[in-house]
């Protein structure tokens, strides 16, 4: 039952990709974007590491995508379809993409073969989060104030040229 659950969370997440990369909408590869992290945690979720799925939805579906959403709304960007940036690469780039996932997936069936995925019954969230904050703290912090900067950038790009004091 956990291999089946991985295997459709895993191919959702997989299509929701493909979606986010060639959708010609920012904002709409953004949302699907979240469909594709919110699979990635039911992979974990699956997997029984429910700590960690949770975290995925927290940090990137409910902080990471929402500052892109918000960067995309306050620089102005534009959100309708760009067809002057749809280059005639496109059909290479697909190819080269198609390559490389085959051979990606030959190495992961060559490397573990019919292996089941079995639920890790340790990393209990008590051990992980004592592993985050005694281990981690400092790049969560670096992590944080990169994001304020970026946040804050974003703000001051957004704002209109002499119109200072508003």
């Amino acid at each position: 039952m956990t291999t089946a659950l991985f295997s459709i969370a895993g191919a959702v997440a997989l299509l929701a990709a493909v979606i986010t990369v060639t959708s010609r909408r920012i904002v709409h590869a953004a949302l699907w974007l979240v469909v594709t992290l919110g699979a990635v945690a039911g992979c974990f979720g699956a997997l029984h590491a429910e700590f960690v799925a949770l975290v995925q939805i927290l940090v990137y579906v409910g902080a990471i995508v929402v500052l892109v959403l918000f960067a995309l709304m306050l620089t102005k960007a534009p959100t309708n379809p760009l067809p002057a940036l749809t280059t005639r690469r496109s059909p290479f780039a697909a190819a080269v993409a198609l390559v490389l996932a085959l051979i990606l997936g030959t190495g992961v069936v060559f490397a573990f073969g019919n292996q089941k995925i079995e639920p890790v019954p340790t990393g209990s969230a008590e051990s992980i989060g004592t592993a985050v904050f005694r281990n981690w703290v400092l790049p969560f912090e670096v992590l944080s104030v990169l994001l304020l900067a970026a946040l804050i950038g974003a703000i001051v790009l957004s704002q209109r040229p002499g119109k200072k004091g508003d």
